[in-house]
């Protein structure tokens, strides 16, 4: 009989269970509960495996809660299913954008527009998608005619002038001083512009120093003193504010370390990288930053912040920001202690802190290595390791941490990278800390931010939530590339 009901497909009560479970998980992703959604998603396949429907909900469930490598496989099953479901065409698209992979995505659209030639959505989704990788093509053609030339030296600081009208903050004989920092914050609250001399000369100055910098920073923190941890920022500037509110500015006696992902999505993240970057400049050995994967061309020339330097600044600056986060520092090292990276763990055993300390980190990251995991990897419940379900990086389970922390003297190791309700999340026995520091992450997700302390001496962590504040009403993804925007309804 067992036979008999396979070559007869599901059952008709099954099909009726499935559709009603399908019809709950949409009311929860109208309510942004994505997690739910594909939990109910999933009870559904389940009953109905051959719903190409189904896949492709779930499929834009898993891109909200950006876990690309799942969208991708969702969207890769629907077509399985059903090759002329054309949304799901656009979701494996969209999977493909998010990871950078734009000629794949160029062919999803090709096949649409080959099977529905009077589309004229797909023939707008593929000509906005081929501007894309025509643009890239184009780009990679002049950086080869221009290898080896820095766009900081070509910066003209001294042809730059300052107008008369302008009223904002002043650098102090080119030096970032507290009152220009202080007097920056509130220049941004107001939604006003720091002058192009300055932002320049402030990322001409700051790529200086992190060029000088390991790519393992080793901090070492008194018995005595506080160290803060804070995790993804993603433009959301007022929160931010809010961080140094709670737990007090950086200075010499406050420290701070921001573990990445400091721009995308938000709009404000212009404000915040020059906050941050100035902070870095003020306090050069009691303020430290890590590249997140949002530090990177393709994340940043999809969600927002290459359009938002471009329309607030110049897109000569964007590419300056380009070859300054090539030389952020991967990861941290606290009193020998504590490894602190923006993702997580690695793909092999018996990687060493040596290891981390001998990447050649000036470029973009690789799709996997040692570089690629730090940025991108995830901690799992179950031991051993997973594909990743960004498709970038790997998952690894608390055997994998213990064996790492074990190997390299270490107590416990932080991460951000992934959206925790309470701003943190404790796993792998203690061992394996998230922390994420950017609440109602994209004025959506409806969780809490959070931020660590601790002192030098036990390296305890404790940690602080708060709620988001409010913002101007700019919305999230407002610099997003387009075609991005067009995925996503």
């Amino acid at each position: 009989m067992a036979g008999n009901e396979e070559l007869t497909g599901p059952v008709p009560q099954d099909l009726e269970a499935a559709e009603k479970l399908k019809n709950e998980a949409n009311e929860y992703f109208k309510r942004q509960n994505y997690n739910r959604a594909i939990e109910l998603y999933t009870e559904a396949i389940e009953k109905n495996p051959t719903s190409a429907v189904y896949f492709a909900n779930r499929s834009i469930s898993n891109l909200r809660l950006e876990n690309f490598g799942y969208a991708l496989n969702d969207a890769s099953k629907a077509i399985e299913i059903d090759k002329l479901y054309t949304k799901a065409y656009y979701r494996r698209a969209a999977a493909y954008m998010a990871l950078g992979k734009y000629k794949f995505a160029l062919k999803d659209f090709e096949y649409v527009i080959k099977v529905r030639p009077n589309d004229l959505d797909a023939k707008m989704k593929y000509n906005e998608c081929n501007k894309i990788v025509k643009k890239i093509a184009f780009e990679k053609a002049i950086s080869v005619d221009k290898k080896g030339v820095n766009i900081a030296d070509t910066i003209n600081l001294d042809a730059m002038t300052i107008e008369d009208e302008y009223e904002g903050p002043s650098l102090e004989d080119g030096k970032v001083t507290l009152k220009f920092v202080k007097e920056l914050m509130e220049y941004y609250k107001e939604q006003k512009k720091l002058h192009k001399k300055y932002a320049y000369k402030i990322l001409i100055d700051v790529k200086a120093y992190f060029q000088k910098q390991p790519s393992l920073v080793d901090i070492k923190v008194p018995d005595d003193k506080k160290f803060t941890v804070c995790g993804d920022i993603h433009g959301q500037f007022y929160d931010l504010m809010n961080i140094f509110k709670l737990n007090g500015l950086p200075s010499d006696t406050n420290p701070y370390l921001f573990n990445g992902d400091f721009v995308d999505r938000g709009p404000f993240s212009v404000e915040c990288i020059f906050t941050l970057f100035s902070f870095k400049l003020l306090y050069p050995d009691h303020f430290y930053m890590s590249r997140g994967n949002h530090e990177t061309r393709d994340m940043n020339r999809v969600y927002g912040f290459q359009g938002e330097v471009t329309s607030k600044y110049t897109s000569q600056m964007a590419d300056l920001f380009t070859e300054l986060y090539n030389w952020l520092p991967l990861a941290h090292c606290i009193n020998n202690r504590v490894l602190v990276m923006h993702g997580g763990l690695f793909s092999k055993d018996d990687v060493t802190l040596d290891d981390i300390r001998n990447v050649d980190r000036n470029k973009q990251p690789p799709e996997d290595g040692i570089m690629c995991e730090l940025l991108w990897s995830d901690p799992q419940p179950m031991a051993g390791r997973s594909p990743s379900k960004r498709g970038v990086g790997c998952q690894f389970g608390p055997d994998v941490t213990a064996a790492f922390l074990q190997k390299n003297g270490l107590d416990y190791i932080i991460r951000s990278h992934e959206v925790k309700n309470d701003g943190y999340e404790v796993a792998h026995d203690g061992k394996c800390i998230t922390v994420f520091s950017a609440p109602n992450y994209c004025d959506t997700m409806g969780n809490l931010g959070a931020f660590i302390t601790m002192n030098g001496k036990e390296l305890k962590p404790k940690f602080t939530s708060y709620e988001a504040v409010p913002h101007p009403d700019v919305k999230p993804m407002a610099y997003a590339h387009s075609m991005l925007s067009m995925f996503y309804q």
